[in-house]
């Protein structure tokens, strides 16, 4: 049996562009990506934080150091820019792989410049 847990979330990502008639995909800063383990081509999550729209899709590397967080094809139907998004992926576990996981979550202003590191408590940890 797998779990599916969160692996990596950028938190509050402004949509710094859109455009309908390209393939598809959320095209994201490389340096966001990396900073919480998105590869290229993977499966992302995508959620407006304002409508609750969510749409799956893959993530694409965009310009280096730029913030870019581009929705493009279908997905510029769930956002504008300027709208807060929250991208998440996930990962597979079995259940003697889960103890002590704990996603990369990083928090991002309105210029998509990491502000907060968020330490999520690892699987299995005392919370308290």
């Amino acid at each position: 049996m797998w779990l599916k847990l969160l692996k990596a979330k950028l938190h509050l990502a402004v949509v710094t562009g859109s455009d309908l008639n390209y393939h598809g995909s959320l095209t994201i800063d490389p340096d966001l990506m990396e900073a919480v383990g998105i590869h290229p081509y993977e499966s992302i999550l995508v959620s407006n934080v304002a409508t609750g729209l969510r749409a799956e899709t893959y993530a694409l590397p965009g310009e280096r150091g730029s913030g870019q967080i581009e929705l493009n094809g279908a997905m510029a139907r769930i956002g504008a820019v300027g709208d807060r998004l929250i991208v998440m992926a996930f990962t597979l576990l079995e259940p003697d792989e889960v103890a002590g996981h704990k996603p990369r979550v990083v928090a991002l202003d309105t210029r998509n410049r990491i502000v907060e590191e968020l330490d999520y408590v690892p699987v299995g940890a005392n919370a308290g």
